[in-house]
C-alpha cells in the first residue's frame, strides 16, 4: 500500500450570496403577517428604528397621487445587499442622504411632523388611515364567536350519561383523552393502562377492551375512537345497518352488509378499485360492488371533523385587484396598512455624526443605523417588487378576471422577469 500527497490547480466558478441578499429574499417572499413580525422584532432590538404615525394632511396627500408615480420610478436607490453588514458603504448612503437633504432629519416633535428621507409608508395605493376610522383589532374582536366545545369535551359530556357500568367509566374517560382531532385511537391500550396514576389501581386488560367497545358504541358519530381506518368505516356500516330509526329497503340493507364484507375482506383492493379482483375474490358482481361503494360514499375518514370544524384560516392578501368601470380595466394596490411606518430615529442620527460621542457609542449607533435603514430599503424595494409583478400578472390574465380560472393563461417566471 503506497500513500502520497500532491499538489493540484483548479480554476472554477461559484456564485455566492452574500447574507444581505438572501435577508433580501426572504423578506421578498415574507407574507405581510410575518413580515409584520420580522418588523416588531426588529423594533424590539434596533434602538435607532422607530415607527410614526402620518398626520391627516399627509394620508389624504397620497390618496391624491397617481397609481404608478412611486411603483414604476426608475431613480431608485439600489438596496445594498453586500456581504457586509455594516459596511462603510452602507454608512456613506447614510452620510449623503444627511448632507443632501438636511432637512430628512429634522422632524417637528410637537406636531409629529414625519421624516420625508430614510422611512418606509405603506402603499400610496392601500386605503388611508383616517382619525375618524374605527379600531380594527377591536372590532376583529368584537366579531370573533366564541370557542366552541372540543371535541375531547363533547365526547366527555357524552360518555357522562352513556348507560355503562360503573366500573368502565373511569377507563372510559381515560380512552376518550388519547382520542385524536380526527376521532382515532391511534394510542395502544397498554399504554392508557400505564397513564393511570399510581395511587389507583390499574384496570384489567378486559375491562380495558370492554370500555374501548362501550366507547365505540355508545359514542356518536359512529367512528368515534376506532384504531384504523378499517375499523372506523366498519363501525359506520354497523350503526347504519342496526339504526332502529331508519326505514331502509331489504336491497339497501343488503349492499350495506355487501359493503362490511368488502371493507373487512378486501380493504387493500378496494382503495385501488380493482373492481375485477374483488368480485373473483367475493364472488360478487361488479354492478353490487358498485352499489356497496356507492353506499359508502355516506361514510367519512375523520368522524372527529363532525363535531368539530375546523377553524378558518384568516388570509391577508399583499395585493388587491379591482375593476375601474370608468376605464374598464382593473388595477392593483397594495394591501399594506397592517406594515408600520418605518424611519430612522433623529437623536441616534444626530449622535452618530457627533465627535463629542465615545467611539464605542458611534459604532454601536452607526452599525444600528445601518441595520435600520437598510431594513427599510428591503421593505420598501419588496413592496415596488409585488406591486410591479402584479400589475404584470394583471395585465396578461385579463380573460381570466373576466371569465374565471378556465381562461388562465401560462405565464412564466421568465415573462415577468423581461
Amino acid at each position: 500500500m503506497r500513500f502520497d500527497t500532491s499538489q493540484h490547480m483548479k480554476l472554477g466558478q461559484h456564485m455566492k450570496l452574500a447574507p444581505r441578499m438572501i435577508q433580501s429574499m426572504e423578506i421578498l417572499q415574507m407574507p405581510s403577517v410575518e413580515l409584520e413580525e420580522r418588523i416588531e422584532q426588529e423594533l424590539e432590538s434596533n434602538v435607532t428604528l422607530e415607527t410614526y404615525e402620518p398626520s391627516a394632511d399627509e394620508a389624504a396627500l397620497r390618496e391624491q397621487r397617481e397609481e404608478q408615480a412611486r411603483a414604476d420610478r426608475e431613480a431608485e436607490t439600489p438596496l445594498n445587499v453586500e456581504g457586509d453588514a455594516n459596511s462603510a458603504e452602507d454608512f456613506a448612503r447614510l452620510d449623503s442622504f444627511q448632507e443632501s437633504e438636511p432637512e430628512a432629519f429634522e422632524n417637528d416633535h410637537e406636531t409629529g411632523t414625519p421624516t420625508r428621507a430614510m422611512e418606509y409608508e405603506p402603499s400610496t395605493y392601500s386605503r388611508s388611515r383616517n382619525a375618524g376610522e374605527r379600531d380594527g383589532k377591536m372590532d376583529a374582536m368584537a366579531n370573533t364567536a366564541a370557542r366552541g366545545e372540543s371535541l375531547s369535551e363533547q365526547l366527555l359530556e357524552q360518555w357522562a350519561i352513556a348507560d355503562v357500568d360503573e366500573d368502565l367509566r373511569e377507563p372510559g374517560k381515560t380512552i376518550i383523552s388519547f382520542i385524536d382531532a380526527d376521532g382515532y385511537l391511534h394510542t395502544d391500550l397498554e399504554k392508557i393502562r400505564d397513564s393511570f396514576p399510581a395511587d389507583k389501581p390499574k384496570p384489567a386488560k378486559e375491562v380495558m377492551e370492554r370500555a374501548l367497545l362501550a366507547v365505540q358504541l355508545f359514542l356518536e358519530p359512529p367512528g368515534i375512537a376506532a384504531r384504523d381506518a378499517r375499523e372506523c368505516l366498519l363501525l359506520q356500516i354497523d350503526a347504519l345497518i342496526q339504526d332502529p330509526d331508519a326505514t331502509r329497503s331489504t336491497a339497501v340493507i343488503e349492499s350495506l352488509q355487501r359493503a362490511r364484507t368488502l371493507v373487512e375482506a378486501h380493504m387493500d383492493d378496494l382503495v385501488h378499485n380493482r373492481i375485477p379482483r374483488i368480485a373473483q375474490k367475493s364472488g360478487f358482481t361488479a354492478e353490487q360492488i358498485k352499489e356497496a361503494m356507492e353506499q359508502m360514499r355516506r361514510l367519512t375518514l375523520r368522524p372527529g371533523g363532525l363535531l368539530v370544524e375546523e377553524a378558518p384560516q384568516t388570509i391577508f392578501p399583499d395585493a388587491i385587484v379591482e375593476y375601474d368601470e370608468d376605464k374598464d380595466e382593473y388595477f392593483a394596490y397594495l394591501n399594506d396598512n397592517r406594515i408600520p411606518h418605518l424611519r430612522l430615529n433623529r437623536e441616534y442620527a444626530m449622535m452618530a455624526s457627533d465627535k463629542a460621542t465615545a467611539a464605542p457609542d458611534r459604532k454601536f449607533i452607526r452599525t444600528n443605523l445601518s441595520n435600520a435603514q437598510w431594513l427599510i430599503d428591503a421593505v420598501r424595494q419588496r413592496r415596488d417588487t409585488i406591486l410591479r409583478v402584479v400589475k404584470v400578472v394583471v395585465a396578461a390574465q385579463r380573460e381570466f378576471f373576466d371569465e374565471g380560472p378556465q381562461s388562465l393563461k401560462p405565464l412564466p417566471m421568465t415573462q415577468v422577469a423581461d
